[in-house]
């Protein structure tokens, strides 16, 4: 178990050196920082003392190498556009970002299983039908054009619930929550369902399709000459086995749920790390938008990792197997 893991470790420190060079050398490319933040009007000695101090003049390799350094103690300069440093911006938003991808990934997972496994004991049932047709709306539409529809319908047309925003936020420590005011449970129900609505229906389809071979396998079969009860037989043996393959699913797509949380918080102006990446974008902030696509990453390999353990916890066969190997 613990060279799997220092394994997985050291892939993990690739993958961000990668990803952190990817990211750095491609924003590179994209506009001028000095420009923006200067202006047309300013001098040339002005914009050569800018780009010293921010280390623009010097060669690629020396400014890619700064930034992996102070990355790995956390620190990913200062924001061109806003002088604080990226850190601190990244840990105000993150909060948001955070419960919104939390909500919506508990949706997607309890919501999509109980679907799944519904859909998979009564394929032919008229309430299944409906939600396998229903089902399609979460795989075909995109994200934008849900959370703009649920808009028109929930906030613009009934008026129940609002358009954009957080709502009222209550401060913990240093986390900023919604959780505990009306207003912003109110004002997380739309997005967490905008960005959970495909996740949920890919879950519910991977486990319909998952259940459905496992109850018809032959220790399925036995179980029931047996006697066994049914909600026993579908709950205990079958659900337990289908669960293998779904928790990687799930584990990939609570990253997938944090990285394109960005058009959801666009939709609704809510106010996370997603947004504040689309805002570096317009401006060319370099250093937040590299340290975005870093934290993303790291999510990712995170993720992964415990998905992975996870796996082999759930699986006996890999413990079996690691045994024998041992």
């Amino acid at each position: 178990m613990i060279a799997f893991v220092l394994r997985r470790l050291a892939q993990a420190t690739l993958v961000l050196l990668i990803v952190g060079f990817v990211s750095f050398s491609m924003f590179r490319f994209i506009g001028d920082p000095i420009n923006n933040m200067m202006g047309q009007e300013a001098t040339l000695e002005q914009r050569a003392e800018l780009a010293r101090q921010l280390g623009l003049d010097q060669p690629f390799p020396v400014q890619f190498a700064r930034f992996i350094a102070r990355a790995a103690t956390g620190d990913f300069g200062v924001s061109y556009r806003l002088g604080r440093p990226v850190m601190d911006l990244i840990l105000e938003r993150l909060p948001a970002t955070l419960e919104l991808a939390l909500v919506s990934a508990l949706l997607a997972f309890f919501v999509g299983v109980s679907l799944g496994v519904y859909t998979a004991i009564r394929p032919r049932g008229l309430a299944s039908r409906f939600v396998m047709t229903a089902s399609l709306v979460g795989v075909s539409l995109p994200t934008f054009l849900i959370g703009i529809g649920l808009i028109y319908v929930f906030a613009v047309e009934l008026g129940w619930l609002p358009s954009f925003g957080r709502g009222q936020t209550v401060q913990i420590g240093g986390w900023s929550t919604g959780f505990l005011t009306q207003s912003g449970l109110a004002s997380l129900v739309l997005p967490a369902i905008t960005l959970a609505l495909y996740q949920m229906t890919l879950i519910m389809r991977l486990v319909r399709a998952e259940m459905m071979e496992v109850l018809r396998s032959d220790y399925i079969k036995f179980a029931r000459a047996r006697g066994l009860p049914e909600r026993r037989v579908n709950f205990r043996h079958a659900l337990k086995n289908t669960m293998v393959p779904v928790i990687t699913i799930t584990g990939l797509q609570l990253g997938s749920i944090i990285a394109f949380a960005i058009v959801t918080e666009t939709v609704f102006q809510w106010p996370g790390v997603g947004l504040l990446f689309i805002t570096s974008v317009q401006f060319v902030d370099v250093p937040v938008m590299a340290a975005y696509l870093m934290l993303i990453g790291l999510v990712f390999v995170v993720i992964n990792l415990v998905v992975d353990l996870l796996y082999y916890a759930v699986d006996p066969r890999l413990r079996v197997e690691g045994a024998r190997g041992h």
